[in-house]
């Protein structure tokens, strides 16, 4: 059944419907575009969120980061970026798959729809005029047959008129006669144009209007089909990341199980040993052998300590609660030097002056501050930071024995890391000088003297402090369990040799150059420098990379990691044969070189 034989006198409401049908479309194209606005708000506010509980750079470097509970906190940041990546995927998706195409293909079915229209209204406007011409010549007959029967009732009246002349009589038949004739023509015009136009109202009626009516209507079913498609699409749009968004979850739900609370304990335990003895017992203090009440008052104040803590960290407090309220100086006297104490089987003698015992309460009272005298005094004493945090040094002694050797090795190695890279930045830079002065027109060997100076000097001053921090830690004394350092003696040509730490020189071969600073120079200077990789990652998805600055990729598919995630989503890759670009990071398993 078509609109052409079923509803041939429906045009109204077939232009009715197919105009609504269009509006349906716009409607559904306007809820779409909401849709996708819903979903970048909801992407940029988890964005937003990750982005405000992620630890900044500056503080990726505190002690909780280690912990296993911080670490998979992060990675839930990442894993909720990653999501908010999703979201935007699908209202790109919606946006280019539906609204895009949706709209485009109702501006073509608004245009064929309006000619359409346009054709039926000139078939109506054609039979309108084939009409008024056949009312025209109708009306036009029926005037002259009436005419023409008037001459012919006027020439026979006369005809019998006895008192007419002949010459009226003949006059009057002749008029009749001609009147007679022009209804006649009338009447064949007015029969030729009744045929035309029934001729044209049955072209209009059974051919032109049905042909328009079933264009019209299958215009429409294209029209719903292709809302139908669209409706489906909208489902499959979130479908098509539906496994990368549970992959996302997993992350999250395997950050969690990635908690490990015994392991956390470890590193705080390694990350605030003090290395510290714990206090020994306070010697008895016998007041009849003649020692003064102002010395074992003082004593009373002195924190427990041992003996061998003394000298180094003098402004350590061994308070084990040190912020709680201490004793008022009311029950306290003013700390001084106590008095040589007597020994216990005879009098008082200067020999024993470095008695342990005085020594020891001697060199503490040097490093106890005076108790405050009351909680009252201590809220409105103004606490300065160089008055509660101790002065922080460049060997770190402000720190205890175990914290400063760590601190003390993590700073050797970092500037052994700086000092390897300066070294090689100079041996590149010979390379290069090398070069120019053997091919001049590649370059002025003198333009490289500063940079060669400059990283002299970082060289030598590396050199200095080098062997400021491994004094430093000689003093320390590193443990067997801990990274001994080997001492670093360099040439004039910025090579350098590896000492061990008897002074013996080891075997250990100098480090490769291909990761100087410079790579090494071929004759005519054609090879790019690449960043070397530092991992490997494999495709779990097919990605087409149309964007500009990425990159595609089948599934599958192996590619070097040239950068990593950034946070914002994407990591930059590089093929075998050397392109390069920026794929989703939720796409890929990336594995990072240790």
């Amino acid at each position: 059944m078509d609109w052409g034989t079923e509803l041939w006198d429906q045009y109204d409401i077939i232009e009715k419907h197919t105009q609504s049908g269009l509006e349906l479309v716009e409607k559904y194209v306007k809820f779409v575009k909401e849709r996708t606005e819903i979903e970048q708000n909801y992407a940029k506010q988890l964005r937003n969120l990750s982005k405000k509980y992620n630890p900044k750079r500056s503080g990726k470097d505190e002690p909780e980061c280690r912990l296993s509970s911080y670490q998979s906190f992060v990675d839930i940041l990442n894993e909720m970026n990653d999501y908010a990546g999703q979201r935007e995927l699908i209202a790109e998706n919606m946006m280019m798959n539906i609204c895009i195409d949706l709209t485009k293909y109702l501006q073509e079915l608004k245009q064929e729809r309006k000619t359409y229209l346009l054709d039926a209204k000139k078939a109506q406007q054609s039979l309108e005029s084939t009409y008024k011409q056949l009312d025209s010549s109708k009306k036009r007959f029926e005037r002259e047959w009436r005419e023409a029967e008037r001459a012919a009732q006027y020439a026979e009246k006369t005809d019998q008129d006895i008192n007419a002349t002949k010459a009226d009589v003949e006059k009057a038949k002749q008029q009749a006669h001609m009147r007679a004739h022009v209804a006649e023509e009338c009447k064949n015009d007015y029969a030729a144009q009744l045929q035309k136009y029934n001729k044209e109202k049955n072209q209009f009626y059974f051919s032109d209007m049905p042909l328009i009516f079933n264009k019209l209507q299958d215009l429409d079913e294209r029209r719903v089909r292709k809302v139908a498609q669209g409706y489906t699409l909208f489902s499959d749009t979130e479908k098509h990341v539906m496994p990368i968004i549970g992959k996302c979850l997993e992350g999250i739900t395997k950050a969690g199980t990635n908690v490990d609370e015994k392991n956390d304990s470890l590193i705080v335990i390694e990350q605030n040993k003090s290395g510290f003895e714990r206090p020994g017992d306070v010697e008895f203090e016998d007041y009849s052998e003649g020692i003064n009440r102002a010395s074992s008052d003082s004593s009373l104040g002195t924190p427990k300590g041992p003996m061998d803590l003394l000298g180094k960290n003098r402004n350590k407090n061994f308070w084990l609660f040190s912020k709680k309220s201490k004793l008022s100086t009311s029950t306290l006297p003013p700390f001084s030097t106590p008095p040589v104490p007597s020994p216990a089987n005879g009098p008082n003698s200067p020999k024993f002056g470095r008695d342990p015992l005085s020594y020891c309460l001697k060199e503490i009272n040097k490093t106890v501050k005076p108790r405050i005298s009351s909680f009252r005094t201590l809220r409105r004493s103004k606490f300065t930071p160089e008055r509660i945090m101790p002065t922080v040094t460049e060997d770190f002694a402000h720190l205890p024995p175990e914290q400063r050797r760590k601190r003390l090795q993590q700073k050797l190695e970092d500037i052994c890391k700086e000092l390897q890279k300066e070294v090689d930045q100079s041996e590149a830079l010979g390379k290069m000088k090398d070069v120019y002065e053997k091919n001049p027109q590649m370059g002025d060997p003198a333009s490289l003297a500063p940079q060669i100076n400059q990283t002299s000097q970082n060289i030598e001053r590396l050199r200095g402090e080098l062997n400021k921090y491994e004094t430093w830690v000689a003093e320390a004394g590193v443990r067997g369990d801990t990274l001994r350092y080997k001492s670093h003696t360099f040439n004039n040509n910025g090579a350098h040799d590896l000492l061990s730490p008897d002074g013996a020189h080891s075997d250990e071969s100098t480090p490769d150059t291909s990761q100087a600073i410079y790579a090494e120079f071929d004759d005519d200077f054609e090879d790019e420098e690449l960043t070397a990789p530092i991992g490997k990652c494999t495709a779990m998805y097919s990605f087409p990379g149309a964007s500009e600055g990425t990159i595609s990729m089948q599934e599958g598919e192996v590619l070097s990691v040239v950068e990593e995630d950034k946070g914002d989503g994407w990591t930059r890759v590089r093929r075998s044969n050397g392109d390069e670009g920026y794929i989703p990071t939720s796409y890929v398993t990336v594995s990072i070189n240790k």
